[in-house]
Parts: structure tokens; C-alpha cells; sequence
């Protein structure tokens, strides 16, 4: 009679070897079943180009069902003249859920991205009305889980804008339910000083402490998410910068700039749109800065004073700058507007209003030089690269005028009567030149 401890073995044993021959039976039906790596490769180029329009060029994909799903494509290219390219894609999917038809991803990486900005854009209108509003619709029975994504992650994802300017960024987000990021984090590859925006939501409202590092300083504050009655969706947000320098910081997004100095401010933040990827394209800001001490580091404001003529290049240090600064997302760029310009040293004062636009400058200033003279009309025109201070044509006249009968301070003095004739009759040519009449 075998004893009841051998009996449990061979029970045990007899168990084991069942399991696994259901495991071996199981896995061969879903090899048999399942779609082969090539044939998932294809499936998702035909689901891509059925949605976008656009072709899909895919180097290799691989999945695998256990002990976790996950797939995996690398060297992924859209057909374009400039295309999209990712290095690698990770999917990992939950398992358990997938037995109950519902799909709940772990995590999804993306690696080694190229996003030319004209390519980027011409998916716009092109998905379905479903995904242009974050939602994913699936076929029945199949559900998505309440969060279907726990986390984001980025790698060495490069940017390239219209001027062809190459941005790499890295980041990573996680996920609440409904899309809501619990946690975010993305920063400029490479950047020193660092770079950073970090989101922090609070308990489960739709509020975000928001924490930006970059050029030495701070921009911190909240940013909130809404639903509004009539279907759009919100953003908006108040922050303050601290102590940022902005030569550093425009410099960190392959910018330039002629003012110098550490910016303290407040930010506000909106955006509106029917579609959650339209929001980043209606964005409007509005920050009230103050800048002490400042330098204009491409201007010479008493240079252009007296000279009476086209200035380019030198400094100007001054005591403080200040102002409000609008920008505007537009299809062409993005719009900044200067306004309330205000500036003062031991040497002059100033007062005037910018708009800048595909590096172009435009705009006007009136410099106050000690001594005398009072309210001198500038012209402020150029490129971000070589700004430049003239006088203009009804100013040019006025000082002219000026010059000849009170030598010295008449100079400013007819300048400035110039400035208000030429407004009065929208004069804007130098003196001599003829005005094209309008059609």
C-alpha cells in the first residue's frame, strides 16, 4: 500500500504535467489563431492609412501574448516628402483585463522620434471625429478600461518648426482615469541650465501645481482643465517667473533676443477649442513683466537720438524695463506684442510698443534725453538679428525744420511736432519722396 505522502507527489506531478500540457495546447492555438508579426505589421499601415490618409512604412514589428502582451515596432516612417519617424514603439498591455474584452495598457514608450512641424500638420481634420476629441472607439464587444493608459514615456522626441529649428525633448506622464495626468514631467534634452515643467494634480479635481525650471529661475503657479456648457474645452493657467534670465531662456529654445537681464512677472494662460488637439493652436498668454536691471543689447537708443538716422548695433543699459507681453498662436507663428513699453536710466527715459512676427520687428518708441530734450519719435523696424532705430518721414521733416531755426534742442522739439502732423495725415515717407495715393 503506497503511503498517503507518495500519493500526494504523484497527484501533485500528475497536475503539473496536465497544466502544462494545457499551457503548450493553449499557446499553440493562439500561435495557430493569432496574427503572425508580418501580418500585424500590415494591419496597423492599413488601419493608419484608413484613418489618416497617409501611408505607413514599418521596419519591423514583434509582439508576444505572455507572460505579458506587448508589441513592438521599430523604424516606423509616414509617407511623406518629410516624413514622421520613431525609432521604436512599446505597447505592454494588461493581461487580465484582456480575458473580460477590455483594454488597458501599462505603458507605451516611444523612442527616438523625428516630428517635422509642416508634416505634423497635415494631419489636421484628417482623423476621425472620435480620436480628434480623445475618445478611441472600438469594436463590439471590446471596451476600453476606465484608464487605458497608466503611463506615457518619451525618448530624445525631436521637434522641428517652419525655421527648421531641432528641438529634442523628454518626458513622461501618469495617468488618472478619464486621461486626467496625475503626474507630469517634460524637459528639454540636453539643456543647462535645465529645463523643465513638472504637473502635479491635486487629489481629483481637474488642478495642476505647476512648477517650471528653466534659465536659472522659476515659472510657477496652477493650470486648470474645463468642460465649458457649450461642449469647448479650457486651459488656462497663472504663473509667476522669477528670477529667469532671459538671454539663457530664449536661448534654450534656439532663440534670440536683444533684451538682457532677469525677468520677474505674472503669466496668465488661455486657450479654447471644440477638439483637445486643437487647444495648443488657439493659445494666448499675457504676462506684466519687470526686468532690473535691462539691456538692450543690439540698440543704442542715444545713439539713434543723435543721429536723427538709421541706427544699428550697440547697448543700452537702463535702470529697469517693464510692459505687458500678448502672444497669440496663429497658422503662421506665433504673434508678440509689446505693450506699455517703459524704460529708464540715469541717462533717459523711454516709452513705446512691439510686435514682433516671423523674427520681424515693428514698432515705435519716444526717448526722453536729459538736458533738454523731450519726446524724440523713434521707428523701431528690422530683424530679431539686426534690430534698427530710425526716425520716420514726418519726424525726419520736423526735425529738419527744427534744426534750422532752434539749432540743438530744436532738432527734438521738430521732431516730435513732425511725428504728430505725419499721424495727423498719415504721412509715413521721408521728406521729398512722393506718397503713392491709395486705390
Amino acid at each position: 500500500m503506497k503511503s498517503p505522502s507518495r500519493r500526494v507527489r504523484f497527484w501533485l506531478a500528475g497536475s503539473a504535467l496536465v497544466l502544462l500540457a494545457g499551457a503548450l495546447a493553449l499557446w499553440g492555438a493562439a500561435r495557430w489563431l493569432l496574427p503572425s508579426d508580418a501580418e500585424v505589421s500590415q494591419r496597423i499601415a492599413e488601419g493608419f492609412e484608413k484613418h489618416y490618409g497617409i501611408g505607413l512604412r514599418i521596419g519591423g514589428a514583434h509582439w508576444s501574448l505572455l507572460p505579458m502582451p506587448v508589441l513592438v515596432l521599430t523604424d516606423v516612417a509616414t509617407d511623406q516628402p518629410r516624413p514622421v519617424t520613431v525609432h521604436r514603439i512599446a505597447l505592454r498591455l494588461q493581461l487580465a483585463p484582456l480575458w473580460k474584452r477590455v483594454v488597458a495598457a501599462d505603458s507605451l514608450e516611444v523612442e527616438g522620434a523625428v516630428l517635422p512641424g509642416e508634416s505634423i500638420r497635415a494631419f489636421r481634420g484628417r482623423a476621425p471625429e472620435t480620436i480628434e476629441k480623445g475618445q478611441i472607439a472600438l469594436p463590439a464587444p471590446w471596451t476600453l478600461a476606465e484608464t487605458p493608459l497608466e503611463r506615457l514615456r518619451w525618448r530624445d522626441v525631436r521637434w522641428i518648426d517652419r525655421r527648421d529649428i531641432e528641438l529634442a525633448y523628454d518626458g513622461q506622464i501618469d495617468f488618472d482615469p478619464g486621461w486626467r495626468p496625475r503626474h507630469a514631467l517634460a524637459e528639454r534634452a540636453g539643456a543647462s541650465p535645465p529645463a523643465r515643467l513638472r504637473l502635479d494634480r491635486e487629489g481629483r479635481n481637474d488642478r495642476w501645481q505647476t512648477r517650471i525650471d528653466v534659465a536659472g529661475g522659476s515659472w510657477n503657479g496652477v493650470s486648470r482643465f474645463e468642460s465649458l456648457n457649450n461642449g469647448r474645452l479650457r486651459v488656462s493657467a497663472e504663473l509667476v517667473p522669477r528670477d529667469v534670465d532671459i538671454e539663457a531662456l530664449v536661448q534654450t529654445f534656439g532663440r534670440r533676443t536683444f533684451v538682457a537681464g532677469k525677468l520677474h512677472g505674472q503669466t496668465t494662460l488661455t486657450a479654447e477649442a471644440d477638439k483637445a488637439g486643437a487647444l495648443m493652436r488657439g493659445l494666448r498668454t499675457r504676462t506684466v513683466f519687470s526686468v532690473s536691471p535691462a539691456t538692450l543689447t543690439k540698440l543704442d537708443l542715444a545713439k539713434a537720438v543723435s543721429t536723427a538716422g538709421i541706427s544699428r548695433g550697440g547697448r543700452t543699459v537702463l535702470d529697469e524695463l517693464s510692459g505687458t507681453l500678448d502672444t497669440e498662436a496663429t497658422p503662421d507663428g506665433t504673434v508678440l506684442r509689446y505693450t506699455g513699453l517703459k524704460a529708464r536710466s540715469g541717462v533717459l527715459t523711454a516709452s513705446g510698443n512691439v510686435r514682433l512676427f516671423n523674427r520681424r520687428i515693428q514698432g515705435d518708441a519716444a526717448v526722453d534725453i536729459v538736458d533738454g530734450v523731450v519726446g524724440v519719435p523713434l521707428k523701431i523696424g528690422g530683424t530679431m538679428s539686426d534690430p534698427e532705430l530710425s526716425l520716420t518721414g514726418g519726424a525726419l521733416a520736423g526735425a529738419a525744420v527744427g534744426s534750422a531755426v532752434l539749432p540743438g534742442v530744436g532738432t527734438a522739439i521738430g521732431a516730435r511736432v513732425g511725428q504728430q502732423v505725419e499721424r495727423l495725415f498719415g504721412l509715413d515717407e521721408p521728406p521729398g519722396s512722393k506718397k503713392k495715393p491709395k486705390p
